[in-house]
């Protein structure tokens, strides 16, 4: 008879529900509150896993193209936003002087 292995860890590691017993109330609460987002923030990944798993380049270099297109995308939208705030005050000087 063997005594260890992988059965002896499978016996003696507790289930997650276990180790969220064992908090004291304050944790349980923290980590059901939080529980919804962690979620989220796991299916964003996982989906973002899946998007960069279709291309041939590395995780890294999708995620840093993504970045970048993003902070392009921004800034067109900041200069977009900012030339129409120019254009309604130049709308408003003209509609004063009249």
């Amino acid at each position: 008879m063997c005594i260890g292995g992988p059965a002896l860890i499978y016996y003696v590691t507790p289930t997650e529900e276990e180790l969220f017993m064992r908090y004291n109330p304050e944790l349980q609460r923290r980590s059901l509150e939080r529980r919804k987002e962690k979620q989220e923030d796991f299916d964003q990944f996982v989906g973002r896993l899946k998007q960069y798993s279709k291309s041939d380049k590395p995780a890294w270099e999708e995620d840093a193209a993504r970045r970048r297109q993003l902070g392009i995308q921004a800034e067109l939208d900041r200069r977009k936003s900012e030339a129409e705030e120019a254009e309604a005050r130049k709308q408003e000087m003209q509609n004063s002087l009249r």
